[in-house]
């Protein structure tokens, strides 16, 4: 047979197979027996097999699987992966579309609504109509390279349908997920092999796709649905609707009960429907995304730091079933603070079997007035965690005595404090739990970024008794790490370079990683930007620190407290003794006074030098904001590589363009950073 036969019997194969999986796993519309179908994928790898030269990326004879890797790689995300804010009242969602009319000054809004599955989110990116990478969500802005194990699954295709316009460059977002009946038919398949059964399709699903030896994924029942473009080269579709029209147009599975509602009432319909068969449907969903449907209104309504405005999760009200409390323990959390925890008798809820609840805090206690020994109903609260929503009465029967939280902590002994409806321990770091949790926090992606330096080190660390504080991590030698299980000369070098590597901190990351009470991501930032220096924080007292806006009684409160202590204070000294140092910022009068201040920058395309949350930073640390869309209101567009549409909106509205070295010069910082 001729080369250019043999090309073309190849080409009509996979495209004969590609039609197959697609009625198969997307439209649940055979039209070939299962045989008739193993016959042709047997035919194209014989052909394949006898002609490798021939083989492509594309071809469905690469779902099998390919060789362990060593590890999953961390790759950015060409646009951040927001999370969506979560509400479960119809006043909730009344208020939402109120919201939206006020900000868009609109009478009428339409909404598209579709399922919220509960699996994994992953980015799929399509290169001439080729996937070509798939990463899962990780913190919204890095996620983990999934692209040998995303080839496994049959309802996604390896190549989009070549006859509706595909775009050059694609990059979409979905959701991996495992039907109900393939769930339950894997977890009978590994009981009966002896192994541990998945606990819910959720885990199952996350576990699969992130599988270091993709022939194992090759072996799981998994499914993808995408439902929203988050780049692309070429024309955007003016509404969500139409977005999920061309994604089904390009042969992409999308969900197939949706909803084009003209009001907020055909919302809430369309979400009382769709509980009411959430039992009967063959996959897992906790609630249904509401969106903003035109794409216009979308980019002015803008994000928050974490999630869009436009679009909200309408969930379900929470499943809940009865069992009864056996035991009431107390935990500690990485801040000290005392939760009372449930102890139960193992229960079923939703697909999920429950054996410890929280009770929150002491109030909700005896608000709920739970007692050992009680008969409970128990929810899973967002479907997620799980908690005692109120105790049923049973007649006859002789309760325990109410629950008292305990006047010392039960790590370490020390006094506990009262801080509204919460208890903490006051022994800081002296206390085992709050130590383990603190260094872990200090060493997190958003404070230091210690690499490495994660939650068995840590434990092991402290347990051996290297480490005793915060401080002891930069007194750590080689000999001390090898002592302990899994590591070796190599894994102690490059846990001892990434600490040295910390030493230089911007404020706001040190304040986070100082893990005080209230303190968190945003406010570590307001206080960087308000006084620029860790000594101005610091000395500053209560009423100096409530003259900014965001920060309220409790906050000063919390860091006046934090500050008091002796040992906060020594154990800072001791760090700064020991190399670290923390970099000033612009104070609110230096940021005034900034060329770039009030100036806006949106980003595109993946940045070499800088990850995206360094980026944001930096320029805010200059008093510039950084946006999410392109209006002429924007200053700079900084351009990184396989930029987006953003750079077309740019030219066309005349905004300043840069590249990453423009940016990095504009802001003062030739050489990369460590923050």
């Amino acid at each position: 047979m001729a080369h250019t036969d043999i090309l073309a019997k190849l080409i009509a194969l996979r495209d004969e197979i590609r039609r197959h999986d697609y009625l198969y796993y997307v439209k649940d519309r055979p039209e070939i027996s299962d045989s008739q179908y193993d016959q042709l994928f047997r035919d194209l790898l014989e052909l394949e097999q006898a002609h490798p030269e021939l083989v492509t990326t594309d071809s469905p004879s690469q779902r099998v699987g390919a060789p362990p890797l060593q590890e999953l790689v961390k790759v950015p995300h060409e646009q951040p992966m927001l999370s969506l804010d979560s509400i479960v009242e119809e006043r909730e969602v009344q208020a939402f579309d109120q919201r939206m009319k006020r900000e868009l000054e609109a009478q009428s809004i339409e909404y598209s609504a579709e399922p919220k599955f509960d699996g994994l989110s992953v980015e799929l990116t399509y290169n001439h109509g080729v996937f070509t990478r798939g990463a899962t969500r990780g913190d919204g802005t890095i996620g983990e390279d999934v692209t040998v194990n995303l080839r496994t699954i049959r309802s996604l295709p390896l190549q989009l349908h070549a006859q509706f316009n595909l775009p050059d460059h694609l990059v979409v977002r979905g959701e991996v997920y495992m039907r109900l009946d393939d769930f339950q038919a894997l977890n009978r398949r590994i009981t009966e092999q002896s192994g541990d059964a998945f606990a819910n399709p959720r885990n199952a699903a996350s576990g699969s796709l992130r599988q270091l030896d993709s022939t194992i994924t090759a072996t799981r029942p998994l499914v993808v649905t995408c439902y929203e473009i988050m780049a692309v080269s070429g024309t955007v579709p003016p509404t969500h609707w139409d977005e999920l029209e061309t994604l089904a147009q390009w042969s992409l599975p999308v969900p197939t009960h949706r909803r084009l509602c003209t009001s907020i009432d055909e919302v809430m319909a369309f979400h009382r429907e769709t509980e009411s068969m959430r039992d009967q449907l063959p996959y897992e969903i906790d609630g249904v995304v509401v969106k903003v449907n035109r794409r216009d209104w979308q980019s002015r309504l803008g994000m928050k730091s974490r999630s869009p405005r436009w679009a909200i999760a309408y969930k379900f009200t929470p499943r809940k079933e009865i069992t009864v409390v056996q035991d009431i323990v107390v935990s500690v959390g990485r801040t000290g603070t005392l939760t009372p925890v449930a102890l139960l008798k193992p229960v079923e809820v939703g697909g999920v079997t429950i054996s410890r609840a929280t009770l929150h805090n002491a109030d909700e206690v005896a608000r709920k007035d739970i007692r050992i020994g009680d008969t409970v109903k128990v929810e899973r609260a967002g479907d997620v965690i799980p908690a005692i929503a109120e105790r049923v009465p049973v007649s006859g029967e002789r309760r325990n005595a109410s629950f008292r939280m305990p006047d010392h902590c039960p790590i370490c002994g020390s006094a506990v404090g009262r801080e509204g409806a919460y208890v903490y321990c006051t022994g800081q770091l002296v206390c085992g739990a709050q130590l383990k949790g603190a260094i872990e926090h200090f060493a997190s992606k958003h404070a230091l970024n210690i690499e490495g330096l994660g939650k068995k080190t840590v434990a092991m660390l402290v347990e051996q008794k290297l480490v005793r504080s915060l401080a002891d991590l930069y007194r750590l030698t080689k000999d001390d790490l090898i002592k302990l299980d899994g590591f070796a000369d190599r894994s102690a070098t490059l846990l001892l370079e990434s600490i040295a590597g910390s030493k230089l901190v911007s404020l706001d990351r040190f304040l986070m990683g100082l893990g005080i009470r209230q303190v968190g991501q945003h406010i570590a930032k307001v206080l960087a930007r308000e006084f620029g220096s860790l000594d101005e924080i610091m000395s500053a007292d209560r009423e100096r620190l409530q003259q900014i806006r965001e920060i309220g009684p409790e906050i000063s409160e919390s860091l006046e407290v934090y500050w008091s202590e002796p040992r906060n204070r020594e154990i800072i000294a001791q760090l700064q003794e020991l190399g670290l140092q923390v970099a000033l910022g612009l104070g609110s009068a230096d940021r005034r006074k900034s060329p770039l201040a009030g100036k806006t920058f949106v980003f595109t395309g993946g940045l070499d030098r800088f990850t995206r949350d360094d980026a944001q930073q930096a320029v805010e640390t200059v008093g510039g904001r950084v946006a999410s869309s392109v209006s002429k209101k924007t200053s700079y567009v900084v351009v990184g590589r396989d930029p987006g549409s953003k750079l077309d909106q740019a030219r066309a509205l005349g905004v300043t363009i840069l590249t990453e070295q423009e940016f990095a010069s504009l802001i003062g910082k030739e050489e990369k950073e460590i923050s």
